[in-house]
């Protein structure tokens, strides 16, 4: 099992919206009011411009995605959105390591930063477990509509966590971030 990390091109906005309306197809079913859920082609291409798109390529298809920008008015830490596994990968792992390889070898060794921030629902069923599971800590909390609220957490990043699992991983690496 080859896979690489790398950042995304234009080229590669197709197969990334094809990922995330895939995986945001669930919380689009719970009413969840994220912007990922009506997200189109030129929403993919204008995020691949303006922001760091990772990507996890396994045989040569796009299999996970993840993108890191500031948000300054919430958290002095880069912030993480648009996650998303192409469903027919979902429970293997690679959204595991895709984030793995973002908040460790991209915000922790290239940023140099000791935390890192996202947000989500909380009334999805389980995104808010599995990043509590993952060393995310809630720390605050807006409406988001619908009987919601978007919940921020961080997650402190220091130089004695493990590092990335490869599992015969190909790491490439751009200076773009």
């Amino acid at each position: 099992m080859s896979y690489t990390y790398r950042l995304a091109s234009e080229e590669d906005a197709e197969q990334v919206l094809h990922v995330i309306q895939g995986a945001y197809e669930s919380i689009r079913e719970l009413g969840i009011e994220f912007r990922a859920v009506h997200a189109d082609l030129d929403m993919i291409a204008t995020n691949i411009r303006e922001n760091s798109c990772y990507i996890l390529i396994q045989d040569s298809s796009v299999v996970a995605t993840l993108s890191l920008k500031s948000l300054k008015e919430v958290t002095p830490y880069p912030f993480l959105y648009w996650f998303a596994v192409d469903p027919s990968y979902s429970s293997q792992g690679w959204g595991s390591l895709l984030l793995t390889y973002v908040e460790e070898r991209i915000v922790r060794d290239t940023l140099g930063a000791d935390g890192v921030t996202l947000a989500t629902s909380k009334k999805h069923p389980w995104l808010l477990p599995m990043y509590e599971r993952r060393g995310y800590e809630r720390f605050y909390e807006r409406d988001l509509g619908k009987d919601d609220q978007l919940v921020y957490l961080t997650k402190k990043l220091t130089a004695a966590e493990a590092a990335i699992t490869r599992l015969g991983g190909t790491y490439h690496e751009s200076n773009r971030h």
